[in-house]
């Protein structure tokens, strides 16, 4: 490690030093952000597995609903279709 040296009233580091100081401050701040929000520790990469998987699973349900409505929608139109054509060929029952 080589000493810093000031040119006017700047401070100047080495290359290599500044890059072990930024790659160690992000790492204390991502460790800080997942304590922050309960994900540190040993269990911390089941509980974000967890995580995903329950978001696949939220997908999973939207996408089915989605597809259950479109479905039913659809059917809905074709019984009204064909509902509206027996009428029109008059198979319920003789009319004027």
């Amino acid at each position: 490690m080589s000493p810093p040296t000031r040119e006017d009233s700047n401070l100047r580091i080495p290359e290599a030093e500044f890059e072990a100081m930024l790659a160690r401050a992000a790492q204390k701040g991502a460790r800080q952000a997942l304590a922050d929000v309960g994900l540190e520790g040993q269990t911390a990469a089941l509980d974000i597995r967890d995580l995903r998987s329950l978001l696949d699973c939220i997908r999973f349900v939207r996408r089915t609903a989605v597809q259950t409505t479109v479905h039913l929608i659809t059917t809905g139109l074709i019984l009204a279709m064909l509902a509206g054509t027996a009428i029109k060929l008059k198979l319920f029952g003789g009319g004027p």
